[in-house]
């Protein structure tokens, strides 16, 4: 008798479930980068602030359930601090990765120091002064995007430069949230290129300058969500545009990076390394 072929594998997507005491950034940052290295779609499921045993409970049964609806397993990234939370979660139906447990126990041992097992510290810094030095670099990012103000440059860690919708404003924003680091932003416009040379506010601070390219087709795509059919998205005046800027900022000896396939974790990086701003850590 000829076997029957076997099932094709599922096309659905594998249910991936994040949770944890606090807000779960921790542990969706952590899944995100493991789940990226398979190329299958995931259907994510975020589960914060699992405190009590009564909400790990109910964290369970939305596990278990997610297992009998679908028929698999779904996949759990953990960082639950308090072992009996994490026992209720370690018992549902799913494949459990308990962030914590596979990094603080080895450290314990390693260090010879047990460690705290309090809720949420990784985000209990309201008076720390990370926390207000981050506020303050959100805060100037924002008075300083887009060039709206040439006001204290000389407090600014980097200064970003680019055609208009090159990346300047998230990459300012996330540098700011992420690193604490105050960030500013001047769009290179038709003027400056007539007149080949960067505006005149930045010319003291060329040191701190980084520029963002993209390429003329990307730029056009995005123009065009925000101005479908303008002059402003056309082919011709995004090519004239990013030419223009990339001659400038390399004749002004602006270190720059095409943001086109690039994250905004990755551009943050680039640009970490290259200017080296006054931080201690990151």
């Amino acid at each position: 008798m000829t076997p029957e072929p076997s099932a094709a594998p599922p096309t659905t997507a594998r249910t991936v479930f994040f949770v944890s005491d606090g807000t779960g950034i921790t542990a969706e940052t952590f899944g995100h980068s493991v789940l990226t290295q398979f190329d299958l779609r995931f259907r994510q499921v975020r589960l914060p602030f699992v405190d009590t045993l009564d909400k790990a409970h109910e964290a369970a049964r939305k596990i278990n359930d997610a297992c009998a609806a679908e028929g698999r397993r779904p996949i759990i990234f953990s960082t639950l601090v308090k072992a009996d939370l994490s026992d209720v979660i370690r018992k549902s139906k799913g494949l459990h990765m308990d962030l914590i447990q596979t990094f603080v126990a080895p450290l314990e041992q390693e260090l010879g120091v047990m460690s705290t097992h309090t809720v949420g510290r990784s985000h209990n810094i309201v008076d720390s002064e990370e926390y207000k030095n981050r506020i303050e670099a959100i805060n100037y990012s924002l008075a300083h995007d887009d060039g709206q103000s040439h006001k204290n440059l000389t407090a600014a860690d980097v200064i970003l430069i680019g055609v208009s919708r090159s990346g300047k404003t998230p990459t300012s924003l996330y540098l700011a949230m992420q690193y604490g680091i105050k960030a500013a932003n001047y769009p290179l416009i038709p003027e400056d290129f007539e007149r080949d040379r960067m505006p005149t506010a930045l010319h003291q601070f060329k040191a701190k300058i980084f520029g963002l390219s993209i390429t003329a087709e990307r730029l056009s795509e995005i123009r065009n969500e925000r101005r479908a059919g303008s002059k402003y998205a056309s082919m011709e005046n995004c090519r004239y545009e990013v030419n223009e800027a990339e001659k400038m900022m390399k004749r002004e000896g602006i270190r720059w990076l095409s943001s086109t396939a690039k994250s905004i974790e990755e551009i943050a990086t680039t640009i970490l390394q290259e200017i080296k701003p006054n931080r201690r850590d990151y």
